[in-house]
């Protein structure tokens, strides 16, 4: 949006982490906490369109009330400062009821459907950047995967293309609620992940598969208090129930690949 010319806030924390963007040429407006509906509200009012990111947290207490909370905030947020429309960060299987960590999308989606301005589910794949927690252990020529089997694939996507179609769908017009489900140009495995580390980095990259029944274990020697959540979307993932809802929501298809976005990440890490 800043590259078309596009006056653009910048929502964040505190002055320090505004100050990049304000490089960029972003006005900034600080709210300290998101679930703060009055400080929100201020810093949305006189915007045009709006993006919304439940701030993540991959350790949510049971229940999620921090969602809860934040999902609150925005729809009285929406309410107070009335923008021409909404573009809320969701996630793949958000529909989806069983227990897993990416309840919260469904949480806020469901806060944010009688909102008395225009909203759009953005719904994203997995994203291919979460193999930049993989760049260490791949340049010592083995990586660890709790996708599997690795040759298991599924819909991945790269932040490039989830930031494009944003800010796409805050140039539309639209009435009431809408669903955009988003994928990458082709599912992606763990194996696949491990291959392109290779090519990316010019040596052989193995990969194990971590076993499921080492995983509480190892995420709570990690500090995680809550890892049920988790480990219920990794099944969900490598069972094929987390999956897209289809039907009447909208589809995209992004362009970048693999190589593409692990190559970067290697370059810059």
């Amino acid at each position: 949006m800043l590259a078309t010319g596009q006056p653009v806030r910048a929502v964040v924390r505190d002055a320090q982490r505004g100050a990049a963007w304000a490089e960029r040429g972003c006005n900034i407006a600080i709210v300290p906490n998101a679930s703060d509906a009055a400080a929100l509200g201020a810093a949305l009012e006189g915007a045009k369109g709006v993006f919304l990111m439940n701030p993540p947290n991959y350790d949510r207490e049971p229940g999620f009330p921090d969602t809860s909370r934040v999902a609150a905030a925005f729809a009285e947020a929406l309410e107070r400062s009335r923008p021409g429309r909404a573009v809320f960060l969701s996630t793949v299987g958000a529909q989806i009821e069983r227990f897993n960590l990416l309840n919260d999308g469904g949480i806020v989606e469901q806060a944010l459907r009688g909102v008395p301005v225009p909203v759009a589910f953005l719904r994203p794949a997995w994203f291919l950047e979460n193999a930049a927690w993989d760049v260490p252990d791949a340049r010592k020529g083995r990586i660890h995967s709790f996708l599997q089997p690795l040759d298991h694939g599924i819909d991945m996507v790269a932040v490039r293309d989830i930031g494009a179609v944003a800010a796409d769908l805050l140039g539309q017009t639209w009435q009431g609620a809408r669903t955009v489900e988003l994928r990458g140009p082709g599912k992606v495995s763990a194996q696949d992940i491990a291959d392109a580390f290779s090519r990316a980095l010019g040596t052989d990259v193995a990969i194990d598969a971590v076993p499921r029944d080492t995983w509480e274990a190892r995420f709570r020697n990690e500090g995680m208090k809550h890892s049920e959540g988790r480990m219920a979307m990794l099944d969900g993932f490598n069972n094929d129930w987390i999956v897209f809802e289809g039907g009447s929501a909208e589809q995209r298809t992004g362009m970048t690949s693999l190589d593409d976005v692990v190559r970067a990440l290697v370059e810059r890490r």
